[in-house]
Formats: structure tokens, C-alpha cells, sequence
């Protein structure tokens, strides 16, 4: 029983840093952002949906927030603080009227793409979180990535330091 136990948990934690590692920028592909050394997850755009959001003016976008297997299962279990190898993707592109049918609003140009990675060691003075934010699949400025956690720590803390919540 001890060694199914063990073998289960091994197999979890190769998951896990094996998640994190890609997005860390540990397979050797893909620009890493500046202060946290993170990139895009290769195939996120196929990772399930958290949650869609608006952002109203200034910056006026939609958003949709995607996260891994581990993401997935910490919000539908309802798990705080999020566990190591959390990977959450925030895609966002300018907020259009339909031209085919004006209530509605889709996506116009893309804006960025941003990515939390959950790693309490390696990201321990900004909560745990490594933060990268991708402006056409390169990493923004470190000035711009300067400002991640701060924005986080003054709005969600009680959450783990991340804004999303789950749409059911």
C-alpha cells in the first residue's frame, strides 16, 4: 500500500514540475520574461476556461483566464492557497462591437497574453507567483512586469494573490 502511495504521489510531482518546468523556461524554447524567468506554456490555448472578463475603460478588453489540470481541479475543489505547478494564462484583445449584431461584443486586436506560475520557493517574496506578460508572443519590459505583484498583493491577497474567480 506504502509503495502505491508513494509511486501515486511520485507520479503527481513529476506532473506537477513537469508543467512548471516548461513554463519556467526549462526546455530551452520560447523568450522567458524579465524578473521571473517565465514563458508561454506551450498548448495553453487548449487549456480549459476559468472565466471570461471585461475590462472597462481605460483599458477596455475581453479577457479570458485558462489554467492546467492542477489550476483546473484547485478551483472546482475549492483549494486556497493554489498548489505548486499552477499555471493560469490570461488571454485579452480590445473589445469590439459585432458587426453583425450590435448588442453583442467579440474580440477585436489581441492585447497581451499574461501567465501566473505558482512555485512557493523559487517565487517566495511575491506570494509564491512568478508573472510574465507577453505583448505578440514576446515578453514585455521588466518595468511593466515590475508592476505584477504589487497590483496583486494590493487587491487580492485573501485570494492567493489572484484575481480570477471560477465561472461555474
Amino acid at each position: 500500500m506504502k509503495l502505491k502511495h508513494l509511486a501515486m504521489s511520485a507520479a503527481v510531482a513529476a506532473a506537477t514540475w513537469g508543467t512548471a518546468g516548461l513554463v519556467l523556461g526549462d526546455d530551452g524554447g520560447g523568450e522567458v520574461s524579465p524578473i521571473y524567468g517565465v514563458k508561454l506554456p506551450e498548448g495553453y490555448r487548449q487549456w480549459a476556461l476559468i472565466a471570461p472578463a471585461q475590462e472597462a475603460t481605460p483599458l477596455n478588453e475581453l479577457r479570458a483566464v485558462v489554467g492546467n489540470g492542477l489550476a483546473m481541479k484547485a478551483y472546482q475543489d475549492s483549494t486556497l492557497p493554489f498548489p505548486d505547478g499552477t499555471v493560469l494564462v490570461k488571454l485579452a484583445w480590445k473589445h469590439v462591437q459585432s458587426p453583425e449584431f450590435e448588442p453583442a461584443s467579440i474580440p477585436g486586436a489581441a492585447t497581451t497574453v499574461q501567465v501566473m506560475v505558482k512555485d512557493s520557493q523559487r517565487y517566495a517574496s511575491t506570494g509564491g507567483w512568478g508573472f510574465g506578460r507577453f505583448i505578440n508572443g514576446k515578453p514585455a519590459d521588466e518595468a511593466q512586469h515590475q508592476t505584477c505583484f504589487a497590483c496583486h498583493q494590493a487587491r487580492v491577497q485573501n485570494h492567493d494573490w489572484v484575481f480570477t474567480r471560477f465561472a461555474p
